[in-house]
């Protein structure tokens, strides 16, 4: 399903919205020669509540609409697309693909002191019990806790600012964790990095947040560097960068602007004739 890869190829990123973005700015980062794609899904924004077999649907059609273009590696930067649709997509393309939650994993066991460990995501990535599976691979004494916060990726699709509304919604989502100790919590969607702070606040300062997007990014760097496929050279000039959204360009582009602190070329992307209808 993808041109014939080579260094100068584009790193693909897709998510259900602006998540993914979190995953963009360490890729900027940490891989600043690399040019990125990425593909936000924001008109069929969230997944989390979606039947599997339509997020995997979904998922699959922004693979082939990236692979419209010479791909390196695919990053699915969406927790409920990577529980749902990792395996389906790697059958599909013939470039490395990550996902997001065993990086995710990996980050939180090397920080957790008591090993009481809480995973917060959509319905959708709780329902897959992915991160549990994960973790207890790695390690199989945990204490894990899982919990769907489905009206955290409205709130950071919204670009709405922390108010007092915002810290009740946070409040209400977050409350069922308190009475459990934990040391750490994965940010299972990568939307809730958007809001970092004020769940941090929220969850207090003995409880260590884990975004997997740090995690997933130093992976491809070494999937990258195994395959010969890292690009010498200069920093990417912004303008080689492109970013797609199935929904309103200008939505997308001032959350984008705001979070990477850069402009950012924004185009839409019609990935069926049915979801033309709903932009209007």
């Amino acid at each position: 399903m993808t041109h014939q890869h080579s260094v100068e190829s584009a790193i693909g990123i897709l998510d259900s919205g602006v998540g993914g973005l979190t995953v963009v700015r360490e890729v900027f980062q940490q891989l600043p020669k690399e040019k990125v794609l990425y593909f936000g899904d924001t008109l069929r924004c969230p997944y989390g509540p979606r039947p599997s077999d339509e997020v995997r649907r979904f998922t699959l059609e922004i693979v082939r609409y990236l692979s419209g273009h010479p791909l390196k590696a695919l990053v699915i930067a969406c927790n409920t697309a990577t529980a749902l649709a990792l395996d389906e997509v790697r059958r599909q393309v013939n470039v490395p693909v990550l996902g997001v939650v065993e990086p995710g994993a990996r980050a939180a066991i090397k920080v957790s002191q008591q090993g009481r460990v809480g995973v917060i995501g959509t319905e959708g990535t709780i329902r897959s019990s992915a991160y549990e599976r994960a973790l207890k691979r790695i390690d199989p004494r945990l204490y894990v806790v899982s919990l769907a916060c489905p009206a955290l990726v409205p709130l950071v699709e919204s670009g709405r600012e922390e108010n007092e509304n915002s810290r009740k919604i946070l409040r209400e989502s977050l409350a069922p964790l308190k009475k459990h100790r934990l040391d750490s919590l994965i940010l299972g969607c990568t939307h809730y990095p958007l809001i970092a702070s004020m769940i941090s606040r929220e969850m207090g300062s003995g409880v260590t947040l884990i975004s997997s997007a740090e995690e997933t990014t130093r992976e491809l760097i070494g999937i990258l560097s195994s395959h010969g496929l890292l690009r010498q050279g200069p920093a990417r000039h912004p303008e080689e960068h492109h970013f797609f959204t199935s929904g309103r360009p200008e939505a997308f582009r001032s959350i984008a602007e705001r979070w990477l602190h850069r402009r950012v070329r924004v185009e839409h992307a019609v990935l069926s004739a049915l979801d033309e209808s709903q932009v209007g």
